[in-house]
């Protein structure tokens, strides 16, 4: 069989299983399994392929129909271009969150900014140590948005946390191979209740699970493959969020921000959260379809 039939049969029966994409799948599991990009593909229609590879190529365009996604099938994803390995313990990185590290690289900035002037300045006699921008990732997952901070602001110093020890060592090992020069702190347990005592952050940010418990059973069979703890917000979707801002004071420096993806119907609820618990100078960050995606605010002690 030729490269070019190989993706017409295979698009033809994503096509038939109703996924949304079935020439884009059919080309990424073929280049995968050939070991080849995309565009080597479609430069190479009329090459012929092996028995063995074709076969292989027909075992994930099954398991692709019956609902696994396509993340985990070739075991890597693309986020903000770095290539992170996942598997069926971590949420696969997805372009929302992308509007997270934008809003937490503009904040970092801005922190950063303010603690130069006050250090040239010699205000309360600030020391290089202190005056470092600090973040804290919580609900890691694969470590998608940690090392992608890491990766555009080094200076930044970036601690991560998650309630499996599974996904965490998924984090840390894409972490050491996407950045092996650049150290992140990685910590095993319940938000907060994960780190060592006397931390103090300049930035909390995440992305934790806020699907109601009742609308996980809606989702397309590929989400619902997804490790049900990183979805699963409790019976209004709101139960992790809350025990994030309810603990985010504790944590953050005097002016400290908190920033969280969710879903855009929720933002009105979180906002009163964010209030109830003190928190001024509430924002909502727009994803690039206009969905507002991410919602932060300060604290001020």
């Amino acid at each position: 069989m030729r490269i070019r039939e190989a993706l017409a049969q295979g698009s033809a029966d994503l096509k038939f299983a109703d996924i949304l994409s079935p020439g884009l799948d059919a080309s990424i599991l073929l280049a995968h399994v050939l070991k080849i990009t995309r565009t080597e593909l479609f430069a190479s229609g009329t090459k012929r392929i092996s028995e063995e590879a074709c076969a292989s190529f027909c075992e994930l365009v099954e398991r692709r129909c019956s609902g696994e996604c396509v993340a985990y099938l070739t075991g890597k994803k693309e986020f903000r271009g770095l290539e992170f390995t996942v598997n069926p313990s971590v949420l696969v990185p997805r372009p929302d969150t992308e509007t997270l590290v934008e809003a937490a690289l503009a904040i970092s900035n801005e922190q950063g900014t303010i603690s130069r002037e006050q250090l040239a300045g010699n205000k309360e006699q600030l020391t290089e140590k202190n005056a470092k921008v600090v973040v804290l990732d919580l609900c890691t997952g694969s470590g998608a948005a940690a090392v992608a901070l890491k990766n555009e602001m080094p200076e930044l110093e970036v601690h991560a946390t998650d309630i499996s020890e599974d996904t965490l060592e998924a984090a840390k090992s894409n972490a050491a191979r996407l950045l092996p020069e650049k150290n992140i702190y990685f910590y095993p347990g319940d938000l907060y209740n994960a780190l060592p005592d006397s931390l103090c952050f300049s930035l909390i940010i995440s992305n934790p699970p806020y699907i109601p418990t009742h609308e996980i059973e809606t989702l397309s069979p590929e989400v619902r493959n997804e490790p049900h703890i990183a979805l699963d917000g409790g019976v209004s979707g709101l139960e992790i969020i809350g025990r994030i801002i309810d603990g985010a004071p504790d944590y953050l420096h005097n002016g400290g921000a908190l920033l969280m993806e969710a879903d855009p119907r929720q933002m009105r609820d979180i906002a009163a959260l964010l209030e109830k618990r003190g928190f001024n100078n509430i924002q909502l960050y727009k994803d690039l379809s206009g969905s507002e995606r991410v919602i932060g605010g300060r604290f001020e002690k």
